[in-house]
């Protein structure tokens, strides 16, 4: 898949909505598996051929805006009859079935099929060029299914399991929601801004939230919400070098998206961060929230620093983060925003 179909799957992802975890009683099992493995219930011949080339090419395509290449998804490919109850609890299953007894080619979306909370995927054809047709047609559809699902349950996890101080404070000043798991501590906090981070030897997590008036549209573009992040990074992010801070790398262009946030209108911008006069860098993700209840911008940050590390799931993390905000006026919004759409 090329890039221009990269960035699509992820504006399907944010335009597709949050679901929530259902905290009722569950009579399934957990899901097991480790966060980004899917597992492709597919006979090895098929596999090994065009059919397998297909499904590789797309779920294990190359995740943007991280600074060295990492797949979307860690592919396991089980044959069916090996498809048994160690398997069938894992958290993101693709079952392919070829038959000549399908009568049409389709891609079937189900949830909590052998576990809990579960993404599971169909996808049916009568031989192999069908297949590849119906999951080629589907691609973006599959991918953002589960990166949602990813992205779900981490969500439902810090819903959870989240630091009530982090909690109380993001509350207290910004008059948002947030879930952070523990292990979070404040850096950072002014009338309008607040920096968390995660610190271990092997690596480093930012977050941090900032709110400013919304004055114009001409606000939400990929180069003024840059400019408002580096500036506040500028200030706020002194590195141990004399002159060093957070600011954001160039050499690879940040990918911009809108997309609709909650019902609220939103921006997401992925790239990369650097440490100005320093050797640090690594992924970002910046994601900026209209209030019109407010008329106000909230702007959340989150980056990654694991020189040593694979990036892809510490940055997921970050964005779960970030995604788990609730605006406690919301209901207004949705008034607000109902009146905007019928006067246009």
């Amino acid at each position: 898949m090329k890039r221009a179909n990269i960035l699509i799957v992820f504006l399907t992802i944010l335009t597709i909505g949050f679901t929530s975890c259902n905290d009722g009683v569950n009579l399934r099992k957990n899901v097991t598996g480790s966060a980004g493995e899917v597992i492709v219930v597919v006979p090895t011949t098929k596999w090994e051929g065009e059919v397998g080339s297909v499904i590789q090419g797309v779920l294990s395509q190359a995740q943007i805006s991280l600074p060295q290449e990492e797949p979307i998804f860690d592919l396991i490919d089980v044959p069916p009859v090996a498809f048994k109850d160690i398997f069938k609890t894992s958290r993101n299953i693709i079952k392919v079935d070829i038959a000549s007894t399908i009568d049409s080619a389709q891609v079937v979306f189900r949830e909590d099929v052998y576990a809990w909370p579960q993404a599971y995927v169909e996808v049916k054809a009568k031989n192999d060029a069908e297949l590849i047709d119906v999951f080629n047609e589907n691609s973006d559809q599959i991918t953002a299914f589960l990166l949602r699902a990813e992205r779900n349950r981490l969500i439902y996890n810090y819903d959870k399991y989240y630091d009530k101080a982090i909690r109380n404070i993001v509350k207290d000043q910004f008059d948002v929601n947030i879930s952070v798991p523990p292990g979070f501590v404040t850096v950072e906090q002014t009338d309008n801004f607040a920096w968390f981070r995660y610190d271990t030897p092997r690596i480093t997590q930012g977050l941090s939230i900032f709110t400013f008036p919304y004055t114009s549209e001409e606000m939400f573009t990929s180069e003024y919400l840059l400019q408002v992040r580096d500036s506040l990074y500028k200030e706020y992010t002194e590195g141990e070098m004399p002159g060093s801070y957070v600011t954001t790398e160039h050499l690879l262009e940040p990918v911009f998206n809108t997309f609709r946030f909650k019902n609220n209108y939103a921006t997401e911008i992925r790239g990369l961060w650097k440490m100005e006069n320093d050797f640090m860098g690594g992924p970002f993700i910046n994601v900026a929230v209209l209030d019109l209840s407010k008329q106000r911008i909230i702007m959340l940050d989150g980056f990654v620093y694991a020189p040593q590390s694979d990036k892809r799931d510490f940055l997921r993390q970050v964005e779960a983060m970030i995604k788990s905000i609730e605006l406690p006026d919301q209901a207004e919004n949705d008034k607000i925003n109902s009146e905007i759409n019928m006067g246009n």
